[in-house]
């Protein structure tokens, strides 16, 4: 009997305090938050947002010297790419609240960072969870051109292996359920 009441106890799974969800701003993105945002309301844990931009290329830099002489105007370029990010996530984020039903709404206060950075994305996500000590990272399965959905981004596949926490990647929804998904957000605005 011991020996059970050993393996409930040992069995438990971990409590989630902090969660990291990484987005690639796709489309997939908005419903791989509706899980981060339902955990967090489950378990009590902060959320913490983080979108890694894609560090450009050797040879994009060496695009940019080259055709682009202005170090000023170079540099605008640059920081546009971050800016833009940063927008672009904020209206995401304000749509996926705005649709919510009201009494959903107060759980954006579990938002307790967001961070929008230029590296490289397996790397960084995993450094970010370490730093914040996060306890779950989630994160949506992407599609790229025409590859079907089942396969996963390399982003995600890097981050799976090589992550010392639980990872939950969330697929795309099929398209009966986009639609199920857009047609409930219409009725709740």
């Amino acid at each position: 009997m011991r020996h059970i009441e050993e393996f409930e106890v040992n069995s438990m799974l971990p409590e989630f305090k902090k969660i990291l969800y990484c987005t690639d701003l796709s489309k997939n993105a908005s419903f791989a938050f509706k899980y981060a945002v339902y955990l967090a309301k489950s378990t009590g844990a902060d959320i913490h947002v983080l979108h890694v931009i894609e560090k450009l290329s050797d040879d994009a830099h060496f695009a940019l010297q080259t055709y682009v002489l202005n170090d000023k105007s170079r540099d605008d370029f640059l920081h546009h790419r971050i800016q833009h990010a940063r927008e672009r996530l904020n209206e995401r984020q304000d749509y996926f609240w705005d649709v919510l039903a009201p009494e959903e709404k107060a759980f954006r206060s579990k938002i307790v960072s967001v961070d929008i950075v230029e590296n490289y994305p397996a790397e960084n996500i995993l450094k970010k969870s370490r730093e914040l000590q996060c306890d779950l990272i989630v994160m949506g399965a992407h599609e790229k051109g025409r590859i079907m959905h089942t396969f996963l981004g390399s982003v995600a596949k890097s981050v799976l292996r090589h992550s010392k926490i639980p990872t939950l990647v969330v697929p795309l929804p099929d398209k009966e359920e986009a639609a199920k998904e857009k047609a409930a957000a219409r009725k709740r605005s």
